[in-house]
């Protein structure tokens, strides 16, 4: 039985719990949160036997083999230097932080504790992803030359996503970090990113972050990734990925090509994640926990904990993820291709 500690008690921390509900071997031991009433409502609803407001008290004990780091990005590198100091194996939300040198500084740590360490890209655990990764590794489209990755809604749901000093940057760093982990998983992490252009904007929200953004990603044998992501995008959540290869193509589409499509005039109930009306032609998706990946991921790292194994998904990628990232953000100032500095 793993025991975990999930140091949370939001938005994303739910969607874990819910995941884990499907998810033999484990066990949430302890919830922490800043917030008493917030995180004990959370305890209750969840059936978690302990909360506490105190990190150090939800990493510290003898009864936890596994860290989930959920909480906001500005707490990312406390969270996880905390547990790895503590000598816990450990797992954080993307992006890893808010920067590649947060994301460096966490990777050593956990590097020098010897602990395991992974990185929580749900993505690259959705079953349409994964069986697109299996088709092309086959040889199924051959050579894959160019990658087209979309994420897009119309916006987050906590205001500390909108501060690029909490967060570490607007819809990019929200959602950019899916879209280039997708494409570095599409190719083969042996393939090196070697510099990006890119481009952000305000548009739509009267914010500090760019709430658009474009992002060109190169790699060494010429591959180009194509990054889109968006928080103005209005009808709720978009995930979409084209990959093209020398031999045909692959297309996933999450969260509009359905297996069930609703008309409603009295209004259908919950649709999806960050849909903004019920009403109409609506596109549920059913078990949005396995359809975006949480299950399998959650899955995958409860039985790399029980064997002791390296996950496929690391600190380290988070790192490299995250110098992609701030290579894109100086690439929108510059206005020019900017190298990816690992």
């Amino acid at each position: 039985m793993v025991r975990i500690s999930m140091l949370g008690s939001g938005f994303t921390p739910s969607f874990f719990m819910t995941a884990l509900k499907a998810v033999p071997g484990q066990e949430v031991k302890v919830v922490y949160s800043p917030t008493e009433d917030h995180v004990k409502r959370f305890s209750e609803k969840w059936g978690i036997p302990e909360w506490t407001t105190s990190m150090e008290k939800a990493v510290d004990r003898n009864d936890i083999d596994l860290v989930v780091v959920g909480v906001p990005n500005f707490v990312h590198k406390e969270a996880a230097i905390l547990a790895a100091e503590a000598g816990k194996n450990v797992v954080c939300t993307k992006p890893l932080a808010r920067n590649a040198q947060e994301a460096r500084e966490m990777l050593e740590a956990v590097k020098k504790a010897g602990v395991i360490h992974g990185y929580l890209e749900t993505d690259v655990f959705c079953p349409s992803v994964m069986k697109a990764e299996e088709v092309i590794r086959k040889g199924g489209i051959g050579d894959v030359f160019w990658i087209r990755s979309r994420e897009a809604h119309y916006g987050p749901h906590g205001a500390w996503f909108w501060d690029p000093e909490l967060s570490g940057g607007g819809c990019l760093m929200d959602m950019g970090c899916h879209c280039i982990e997708n494409a570095r998983y599409f190719l083969g992490k042996n393939v090196r990113p070697v510099e990006v252009m890119g481009w952000g904007d305000t548009i739509v929200h009267s914010v500090e972050c760019e709430d658009n953004a474009f992002l060109l990603l190169r790699f060494e044998n010429k591959q180009i990734a194509q990054i889109e992501v968006s928080w103005s995008s209005r009808g709720g959540l978009d995930l979409r990925n084209e990959i093209y290869g020398t031999q045909g193509s692959i297309f996933t589409d999450v969260t509009r090509d359905t297996p069930i499509q609703v008309f409603s005039l009295a209004g259908s109930g919950y649709v999806v994640e960050k849909a903004e009306a019920d009403k109409g032609w609506v596109f549920p998706v059913p078990d949005e926990e396995v359809a975006y990946g949480f299950v399998e991921m959650f899955r995958y790292f409860v039985e790399c904990i029980e064997s002791k194994e390296t996950p496929r998904e690391t600190f380290e990628d988070g790192y490299i993820v995250n110098s992609i990232t701030d290579a894109g953000y100086r690439a929108m100032k510059s206005r020019k291709w900017e190298k990816v500095e690992i």
